[in-house]
């Protein structure tokens, strides 16, 4: 069984540390640090709850500072975080609140010896530099007074300080919770063998080399996980500096543009690298053939394409957990190029919705100037699917946590503490994205519009606190002061219970179980799992209480995945929220049964398993398509075998592309291209055979190829990528078609069947012409090449090629989001940018052509007329590929016996087979073909001539 390495950004694992003389004693107490936002957070805890299960109203608190009204983060904090805490195996919370990286907050772990980062102002920086050196003068000081023994370094006091320690591995708490739950789920089945790699989630420059080996070789071997080690600082500039601070706003919508987003731009970007780059050697230092690497998130975006360039062979699959932009806020990143090709080194590249891979796409289209179609981004050589996977839960174990004593426990306590009362359940962090604000907001909107429900229901709003400034936090307080002071009374207590800390994982799955509506107001949410755990729990198996309906924020995931079966809300349409609180305390049981069995059906469904079973399937089916495309993995063409099949075949049809297979795009001068002699003749010989259907295909305009070919006579043509077909051996002259000119000179003239409706064409021309002039204007050099059915935009003459192709891509995403209905696309090219129809194509009109054939032969039965049981076609670009297919299609079903593709040059492709040599090659084995059919044909030995 291959390995897959599983590759994100923290470990599911991590290590706690104990003294080895103390082993035996309890952890002693964090210490209590006064907060640097301490009036913000006096304010709150006025109206703070301080337990879901204290009385009502709260005891009167004792003699202590306010802010010791919150259980600092420590040893006892695990039960946040862990279905069981102390199990390594425990179901992690899918959503869990944690301070910052480098921070002690369940463990006992080193603290970051990271030291500065630049700041946003040269003065902050000099203060800062500063305050640190007295820091560090303090603190010998005072070392100097308590042991005044060596003067070893500050290095090497700290590695002495962890020699003596002894350590086991726990579960993490910085991971994806998701994920880790999943792919257990996963595991469970047997049939993955799994490998994890990531960091171990703190700071580790204060630990002993050795014990780095001790705990990598435990990890590995027990635990089946990989530790990258990497600097603080590097983590500390990656994680806090690039990821937090930019990429996380930016991937949720959230534009920054305060200075510090900007302070650390080149210098956390060097971070993020230098870390991805320790991800990529790991796994390329243990990759070994036909294994399977999966990259999780946005941590690690360049991951894919720094293992591609060592292991071009390798599988590689990425998952962003959390939203893609549109491309009007991604190109906001100085360094959008670069993260885009990083994540475009994978195979695979799957969201959690349509809408997020749609955005990709279109930023794809736009910032770097590629052709992009639903399935995926065609680079220059080689092509990334892009698709859509909604991440899921563990339905088995959160289905056992459920059962445990501890739950019921809570369960039967929330019951009686809120007897009589509606509640309204949320848990958000405290911070811009999650919608606390607005939530309470409108809920306060809700009891002035409705006060006769404020003794009836009680919103239970659990905030985590969060780095956040003070500013969201006192909004926040001045929300919850108004709902108290006006819609509290003695009689029935505060229709707001606000806890600015976390609860139990236990007792949140309790609430979830008790709570009659589930409110997420998120402002943007890649996929909220909190909802899926919330469904499961509405069973009523636990509780008298079940079917409660769920309030979601149509900007979440999840909002996409459960359809109309929830009840969506803008964040910022306060009066809308206010509706559907009601809407949802008055919902009939009838309407909550059918909503809710809609709900649970599609959990059921989306289970954290099945979502990694789901994308490890379509990672192997779309690498083995790919390799099969790869230039090195398609044979040559097997000249001997298409001689002998073209020998005993009783009727052959040729599809030829012109431009760069019949015939260079260019005449080594650089002259526009005309047809050599050669490839005439090859064409005379090739149709002087009547078994033998010829037909040439170009992105040209009917008018040119008439002027090219007009010497020859008996085959067809395929003008502008499918839209006009002229018949093989039409001769005679014919009406002029709407737009289609015709040829003033000396020789052959056809007749031409044209597809699109010419009507239409004009409409979709005009409104793309008027977008086109928009760039001519503004783009020096550029001009517009229009053809009958298409229009090229193109800045080959433009003096700044770096700011043409910039536009170029702009122009592409404008127009297909303009013209969307129009049934259009744009087609990225060398220094231009196509625009035609979607609806023809080269496989269109070679379809109709080989239906024509087909009629023909059906009528013609009786005069001896053969089935097309020989079909080749040869091409050497992008417009090809869709008749390649068709054509391996047509073969695989057997409706033609002996079908060869065959691409022409050095590409990836899905041609069957490969001619190196280019043009020269194919004419080479049309030659040989022809010569096939001379030998074959009877003579007249009179004139020594070929009979027709």
């Amino acid at each position: 069984m291959a390995t897959t390495h599983v590759v994100s950004l923290f470990l599911p694992y991590t290590v706690n540390f104990e003294d080895k003389e103390q082993d035996s004693r309890p952890p002693s107490p964090t210490p209590r640090t006064h907060s640097r936002r301490a009036s913000a957070v006096s304010i709150a805890t006025r109206h703070s709850t301080t337990s879901l299960l204290d009385p009502t109203p709260p005891r009167t608190p004792g003699g202590t500072e306010v802010d010791d009204a919150f259980p600092q983060f420590g040893p006892l904090s695990a039960a946040l975080h862990f279905a069981k805490p102390g199990d390594p195996h425990s179901l992690v919370r899918n959503d869990a609140h944690l301070p910052d990286w480098g921070k002690q907050a369940v463990f006992n772990q080193p603290q970051s010896r990271a030291g500065l980062m630049p700041s946003g102002s040269i003065l902050d920086f000099a203060k800062a530099h500063e305050d640190l050196q007295r820091q560090r003068k303090d603190s010998h000081q005072r070392s100097r007074r308590v042991s005044p023994k060596s003067k070893s370094s500050r290095a090497g006091s700290h590695d002495r300080a962890y020699e003596d320690k002894t350590w086991t591995v726990v579960t993490g708490v910085h991971g994806n919770g998701g994920l880790t739950n999943d792919i257990r789920d996963a595991k469970d089945t047997g049939d993955f063998d799994v490998t994890w790699v990531g960091t171990i989630g703190f700071p580790t420059d204060s630990i002993p080399a050795a014990m780095k080996d001790d705990i990598s070789d435990a990890l590995l071997h027990e635990w089946q996980s990989s530790t990258v080690f990497v600097k603080d600082k590097d983590l500390d500039g990656h994680y806090v500096h690039y990821c937090k601070t930019i990429l996380w706003p930016i991937f949720n919508y959230q534009v920054p543009d305060h200075p510090k987003s900007k302070a650390f731009l080149d210098h956390s970007y060097g971070f993020y690298k230098s870390v991805n780059q320790a991800f990529a050697d790991n796994i390329i230092g243990s990759y070994k053939k036909d294994d399977i690497i999966w990259v999780h998130d946005y941590h690690l975006l360049l991951v894919p394409r720094m293992v591609r360039e060592k292991c071009p062979d390798a599988q590689i699959g990425f998952f962003l957990h959390t939203a893609f932009p549109s491309s009007e806020v991604f190109r906001c990143l100085a360094m959008r190029e670069d993260l885009l090709n990083g994540m475009l080194g994978a195979d695979l590249i799957a969201f959690q919705t349509d809408e997020y891979a749609q955005h990709f796409l279109q930023t794809c289209s736009r910032l770097l100037t590629v052709e992009t179609v639903a399935e995926g981004v065609q680079m220059e050589s080689r092509f990334v699917n892009v698709t859509s996977c909604p991440i899921g839960i563990n339905l088995a174990s959160t289905q056992a946590i459920r059962e445990t004593a501890e739950v019921q426990d809570k369960i039967d306590l929330l019951a009686r503490q809120y007897k009589g009362k509606k509640l309204i359940v949320a848990r958000d962090k405290l911070d811009h994205i999650r919608g606390v604000r607005q939530k309470l907001l409108a809920f306060e909107l809700f009891l002035n519009r409705h006060p006769e429900w404020a003794s009836k229901v009680v919103l239970i709003q659990v905030a985590t606190s969060t780095s956040e400034s003070a500013e969201l936090l006192s909004t926040v307080t001045n929300i919850v002061t108004r709902i108290d002071s006006v819609h509290s009374s003695l009689e029935h207590g505060s229709p707001l219970k606000f806890l600015q800390q976390d609860i139990p994982y236990a007792e949140f799955i309790a609430l979830c179980t008790v709570a009659d509506i589930l409110m997420i107001t998120s402002l943007r949410d890649g996929m909220n799992l909190t909802c899926h755990e919330y469904v499961i729990c509405q069973d009523g198996t636990l509780s008298h209480k079940k079917w409660g309906p769920l309030i979601l924020s149509e900007f979440t995931g999840s909002a996409v995945l459960f359809g109309k079966s929830h009840l969506s809300v803008n964040p910022w349409d306060f009066s809308g929220m206010a509706k559907a609180i009601k809407q949802a305390l008055e919902m009939g049981v009838d309407e909550k049964a059918r909503r809710w069995s809609h709900l649970h059906d599609v959990v059921q469904s989306h289970t954290g398993g099945l979502w990694f079973k789901q994308l490890a399937q379509s990672l192997e089916k779309v690498h083995t398509e790919h390799g099969a495309r790869d230039a090195a993995s398609v044979p040559r063409l097997p000249v001997q075998q298409v001689c002998d099949k073209y020998r005993t075949a009783k009727r052959r049809v040729f599809f030829l592309d012109y431009e760069g297979t019949l015939a260079p795009h260019r005449t080594p001068a650089g002259l526009p291209l005309s047809s050599p002699q050669r490839v005439l003749d090859s064409l005379n010989e090739l149709i002087s055979d009547s078994k033998n259907t010829v037909y040439v295909m170009s992105g040209r305009k009917p008018s040119d190829l008439e002027s090219d070919f007009r010497t020859v006579k008996g085959f067809g043509l395929i003008a502008e990528n499918g839209c006009f077909v002229s018949s093989f051996g039409s001769e005679s002259p014919a009406p002029d078609s709407p737009g289609l000119q015709r040829s003033t000179s000396r020789g052959v003239r056809r007749d031409w069947t044209g597809f699109p409706d010419m009507k239409a064409t004009e409409e979709w021309k005009t409104a793309v012409k008027g977008i086109l002039q928009y760039y001519l204007e503004r783009l020096e050099g550029s001009y517009i090449e229009e053809r009958n059915c298409s229009l090229i935009f193109r800045f080959d003459k433009a003096t700044d090629q770096d700011a043409a192709t910039r536009m170029g891509g702009e122009c592409s995403d404008h127009i297909n989001d303009a013209c969307n209905s129009m049934r259009v696309r744009v087609v990225p090219i060398r220094q231009a940018v196509l625009i035609e129809s979607l609806d023809w194509s080269k496989r269109s009109a070679a379809t109709h052509i080989l239906d024509e054939l087909r009629a023909q032969h059906d009528i013609g039965v009786e005069d001896g007329k053969q089935p097309t049981d020989f079909l080749f076609i040869a091409g050497d670009d992008r417009e090809d590929e869709v008749v390649f297919r068709w054509a391996n299609e047509l073969g695989k079903s057997g409706e033609v016996e002996n079908v060869y593709t065959v691409s022409v040059g050095k590409r990836n492709t899905e041609a069957t087979s490969t001619l190196t040599q280019g043009t020269t090659g194919l004419l080479s084995v049309l030659g040989r073909l022809t010569k096939i059919s001379a030998d074959a044909a009877p003579r007249d030995y009179f004139n020594s001539k070929m009979k027709a």
